[in-house]
């Protein structure tokens, strides 16, 4: 498989910073995004921190340990450089009075050969689209996901819910934290799409299946989807990863380069 990348985040309308974090590495196939939350520039400090870290220390560790690394493996290693990432946020958050209760959503992603190991933790989301079908392939970690689990609540009545931006889990807001971690089956023409809620809270699944299945650079595709959030409100930053997948050109052998075949 080939993997190819692309980040983009922007503050939307509403707010003066940004406290998303995104980031990716190629040469190990790792992607983490973070939205980050907390008084001052505390999340930013956290997304940032989450982000930096698990990116350097995961792969590092990826690096290191070359292709023979078995899924089980990746996902033991992605669970340490998020707990450790986890115990450094928690620690700076109770050293300095400004960032007080901050901490962070996350993301993160490993792409092996045809699996991915997905780990996450919050609201913030990653979707997969394959054969023209969106998918949300994370699960939320929110009280409103909660509600509607219990049959308390419908999706309908979630989309206009005031306690939609409630998290049930955090990055460093504890001195512990479960991190989700899946694996799923890559196929050769997916893309997969992380995003902050600025995104999902701003734009139906439909509008970000229509966007991310045209026929447009990773770069146009998450313009077009920060663009649309924008337009649709912006309250919140906004921010996207993409990840396209390809099937590796078969290689010809001598005497069929030869015939021209």
């Amino acid at each position: 498989m080939i993997y190819q990348f692309f980040a983009k985040t922007d503050p939307g309308r509403a707010r003066d910073n940004n406290e998303d974090s995104v980031v990716f590495d190629e040469p190990s196939l790792t992607a983490v995004l973070a939205d980050g939350m907390g008084g001052y520039n505390a999340g930013e400090i956290a997304s940032g921190m989450a982000t930096a870290f698990i990116k350097s220390e995961l792969s590092r560790w990826l690096t290191e340990a070359g292709d023979g690394a078995k899924a089980r493996e990746v996902r033991r290693a992605m669970e340490i450089c998020v707990d450790n990432a986890n115990r450094s946020i928690f620690n700076s958050a109770n050293s300095n009075a400004h960032y007080a209760g901050m901490g962070t959503t996350l993301v993160v992603g490993v792409f092996r050969d045809d699996k991915l190991v997905l780990g996450h933790i919050g609201d913030s989301r990653c979707y997969r689209l394959r054969a023209g079908v969106l998918e949300q392939i994370t699960k939320d970690h929110s009280l409103l996901q909660e509600q509607m689990d219990a049959g308390l609540i419908t999706p309908e009545q979630a989309v206009t819910s005031s306690i939609k931006n409630l998290v049930t889990r955090a990055l460093g807001v504890d001195d512990s934290v479960l991190l989700e971690v899946n694996e799923h089956v890559v196929q050769a023409g997916d893309t997969y799409l992380m995003c902050s809620d600025g995104l999902s809270d701003m734009v139906d699944d439909g509008a970000i299946a229509k966007i991310v299945a045209e026929d447009l650079s990773l770069d146009q595709k998450a313009s077009q989807l920060i663009d649309l959030a924008n337009e649709n409100g912006g309250r919140d930053n906004i921010s996207v990863l993409l990840v396209e997948v390809h099937e590796m050109p078969e290689k010809r052998g001598l005497i069929a380069r030869w015939l021209g075949k």
